[in-house]
């Protein structure tokens, strides 16, 4: 990508807040770490608890009523698409066109280079050649050569552009009649393509991880959320499902409107039960302390966030025999200059569903997931592997808990965020948890929380003796006020301990609270209902 962000080497300013001490956050942490614990509930060993002793009728008929109040709309119609044009079968799937255009895409992107950045030269990195002035001499030295190293781009070019590139040739190919892992080989080589001879700078690890993998991770969600948004709409989607789902997935956009019929299938969902939420506020943020905190933060931002959870578990007749057919899709933008403020994924590589008595299912396996998080005053990005667990269970007629449980390991990034583009970020083994729970009581309200935590290791770093371990918690809770409309309040608590021989101890923490309106998917906040007996009485 464009070399025009390029940033120095460096480390952290010094920090005025020495040590490892209790900040401000450290309660809210340890209440949300607390209540994620309730996720325990949701793993397999639940089903094997003891039978419990009988409620009286007077606490029976208490619950009874609770749950008559929490539920006034009945569960949601089976959620079946018409069937399409077929996909990925015969006329309408192909190895040498994806091939072709990722090709394609890259020379696009080495002539944009040149002719925006046509005297664009790094002395480091490029060794003295123009950025984009590539020949076959410095792709065959770099191809036989290297040498592979890290490069010297900004943070955002690195966690944000690249996984972004990756994720086009990851829609090329799937747009393509391809499936998840041929794709994922497709993404792979064409960032290696790339990095060898895309530019005269020399090959990069951590593009290829961010790019490679990453891209794959990323760009897998965006190919799905299209392929939704063209299959609800049937044999003939309209032009602003068309349009919609080409800004999603522009290499899906391309491929559908550039061969005819060829690639007019589109992908099968198998109908999974699904859960989105579009939330638009005002965040402020009333606690930052650490580098960067004292004239770099917008205390008051508009925010867009939208959450998509696609394969819950539980729907009757839902399988997950394919990459990706459960994952977790999020973004949040800010009106500050950040813009992203995070983009999170999380998808089943492998895995299988279970039961555990007759109000429990969930899914468990591999997991694959990119993160990107930048709280104004620090930033972390990782792309890991993980074994998990994500389920529901039925606590009473009308209350449900869903959450999951992940822990893995992977590449990643991490660093303070400067009001100049100064190298202060290095790359390391990451070592990441999650624990999140969902309490939904019927179609009245919603209370979420989750806890990250990643440790940014010296393993294959930039710093071999520094390390970073950064917490990101939140809470929240909607209430509906009408159908699918709900207003909503959340606080983010972002915490960042970091260590280097140079600059031992840096802590930075950012806190805000959040005010927003929710547009739902659903009245009843995802809830999967898969109890004959509470479908039949509704």
């Amino acid at each position: 990508m464009s070399r025009s962000n390029k940033i120095r080497g460096g480390r952290d300013d010094n920090n005025k807040w020495k040590g490892n001490g209790s900040g401000p956050g450290d309660g809210f942490r340890r209440a949300l770490l607390a209540g994620a614990i309730a996720l325990l509930l949701l793993l397999p060993g639940a089903g094997f608890a003891a039978d419990p002793v009988p409620a009286d009728n007077t606490v029976k008929a208490a619950v009874a009523a609770v749950d008559n109040l929490l539920i006034t709309t009945p569960p949601p119609p089976p959620n079946v698409r018409p069937p399409v044009l077929a996909w990925g079968m015969g006329n309408g799937k192909s190895r040498v066109i994806p091939a072709l255009e990722i090709l394609g895409f890259e020379a696009l992107l080495n002539v944009y280079g040149r002719i925006v950045y046509p005297d664009d030269v790094d002395p480091n990195y490029s060794e003295g050649h123009k950025v984009y002035g590539v020949t076959p001499s410095t792709a065959w030295r770099h191809l036989t050569k290297g040498p592979w190293g890290f490069d010297g781009d900004s943070f955002q070019v690195n966690q944000i552009q690249h996984p972004y590139q990756g994720a086009v040739y990851q829609g090329f190919a799937r747009s393509a009649g391809l499936g998840f892992w041929e794709s994922a080989a497709y993404t792979f080589l064409g960032s290696f393509v790339w990095e060898v001879a895309g530019e005269t700078t020399k090959p990069s690890i951590n593009d290829q991880v961010a790019s490679g993998l990453g891209g794959s991770l990323l760009g897998e969600p965006l190919f799905r959320l299209s392929s939704l948004v063209l299959e609800d709409g049937g044999y003939n989607p309209g032009f602003w499902r068309e349009l919609s789902a080409a800004v999603l997935s522009p290499p899906a956009g391309f491929n559908r409107h550039a061969f005819g019929d060829r690639f007019k299938g589109v992908f099968p969902s198998h109908s999974p039960a699904t859960f989105t939420r579009v939330r638009l506020g005002w965040t402020l943020t009333e606690h930052a302390s650490g580098s960067g905190a004292d004239n770099d933060v917008v205390r008051n931002e508009g925010t867009l966030d939208y959450y998509l959870a696609y394969g819950l578990p539980g729907k009757d007749g839902y399988t997950y025999d394919r990459p990706f057919d459960y994952f977790d899709f999020q973004f949040t933008a800010v009106s500050s200059r950040n813009v992203f403020e995070n983009i999170m994924t999380r998808g089943l590589l492998y895995g299988k569903k279970y039961e555990a008595g007759d109000n429990y299912r969930g899914v468990w396996g591999l997991y694959g997931s990119f993160d990107y998080i930048s709280p104004q005053v620090f930033r972390v990005s990782s792309t890991t592997l993980s074994l998990g667990t994500t389920g529901q269970w039925w606590l009473t007629r009308a209350v449900a808990l869903q959450g999951s449980a992940f822990g893995g390991i992977g590449y990643g990034a991490a660093g303070t965020v400067h009001s100049t583009e100064f190298r202060d970020y290095h790359y390391g083994g990451v070592g990441q948890g999650l624990l999140a729970a969902r309490l939904i009581f019927g179609d009245k309200a919603m209370l979420d929380m989750t806890a990250r935590e990643y440790y940014i290791s010296g393993l294959g770093s930039t710093q071999t003796d520094g390390s970073e371990r950064i917490f990101r918690g939140n809470a929240s809770l909607i209430v509906s006020l009408y159908k699918r409309h709900g207003l909503g309040i959340q606080y983010n608590m972002s915490r960042r301990d970091a260590s280097s021989p140079d600059f031992p101890g840096t802590h930075q923490t950012v806190g805000s609270w959040s005010i927003a309106y929710n547009f739902l998917g659903d009245s009843r906040f995802g809830a999967v209902e898969w109890r004959p007996g509470e479908i039949k009485s509704r």
